[in-house]
C-alpha cells in the first residue's frame, strides 16, 4: 500500500482496523511467549493500539512504529490523558521517536527501520501488520521484520475469508501464505482460530500463530 493511503485514512479518521478495547486474543495468548517481565515487545505498523497501553501496564517495555504522526500524536493523548504529560520527541536518521517511560513510538517507514535503531528485542507481536500489506509485499515485510529482530518469537494474529466478497485492508491469508512467509526460519503453531463476521458482511477466520525460532 502506498503511504499516501494510509495518511488519508488517519486524517479522515477512516480508521475500522482500529479497536477500541485491548484485543483479547493479545490477553489471552501473551503467555504463549514465555516472556519476563521487563522483556522488550516490538508492534510493527501499531497505529494507536490500545494493546500498548496493556502490554505497559503488565511490566514490558514496548517498542512501536507507524507510518502517521497523526496516529502516534492520538496514542499519547489518550495514553497519558493528561496535558501536562508530554512524550519525549526526538529526531532518529529518518524517524521521529516518541518516548514516555518504557514506551517508545518510531513515526516513519517501517522498511526503513533498522536493527541498530530498534536494539534488543525480545518478542514481536504483530495483530494489524501483516493483515495491512498486500501480497507483493508481505514477503519483504516479514524479511524486514526477521532482520531487525533477530528472529526472536513472534504473536500473530491473520484474517481468513473470502477475498472476492471484500476488498482488503485487512486482506485474507491462508495457512499455506503463513507457511511459505515463516516456514524456513519458525516452527509455526496455530493457537486458536475464532470465527466473525468482518465488516457485517462475510464470514472471517481471526488466527492466532505463535512463531518460535528455529535456532
Amino acid at each position: 500500500m502506498e503511504a499516501d493511503f494510509w495518511h488519508e485514512r488517519w486524517s479522515k479518521n477512516e480508521i475500522g482496523f482500529h479497536e477500541n478495547e485491548v484485543n483479547p486474543l493479545l490477553v489471552k495468548h501473551i503467555k504463549d511467549l514465555n516472556l519476563p517481565e521487563g522483556s522488550r515487545i516490538f508492534l510493527p505498523l501499531c497505529g494507536k493500539t490500545r494493546d500498548i497501553a496493556w502490554l505497559h501496564s503488565k511490566g514490558y517495555k514496548v517498542v512501536g512504529i507507524e507510518l502517521s504522526e497523526h496516529a502516534v500524536k492520538q496514542l499519547f493523548t489518550e495514553l497519558l490523558g493528561d496535558e501536562k504529560l508530554q512524550p519525549e520527541v526526538t529526531q532518529i536518521d529518518q524517524h521521529t521517536l516518541y518516548t514516555f517511560e518504557n514506551i517508545e513510538v518510531y513515526v516513519g517507514d517501517f522498511f526503513k527501520l533498522s536493527k541498530q535503531q530498534l536494539g534488543k528485542i525480545d518478542a514481536v507481536y504483530d495483530r494489524a501488520s501483516l493483515v495491512a500489506l498486500p501480497d507483493t509485499m508481505r514477503t519483504q515485510y516479514a524479511q524486514h521484520l526477521l532482520e531487525i529482530t533477530q528472529g526472536v518469537p513472534q504473536l500473530l494474529i491473520t484474517l481468513e475469508y473470502d477475498q472476492s466478497v471484500i476488498k482488503g485492508p485487512p486482506f485474507s491469508i491462508s495457512d499455506a501464505m503463513i507457511k511459505n512467509y515463516y516456514q524456513n526460519d519458525f516452527n509455526i503453531t496455530e493457537l486458536e482460530r475464532i470465527s466473525e463476521k468482518l465488516k457485517g458482511k462475510v464470514d472471517a477466520d481471526n488466527v492466532v500463530w505463535q512463531l518460535l525460532p528455529k535456532r
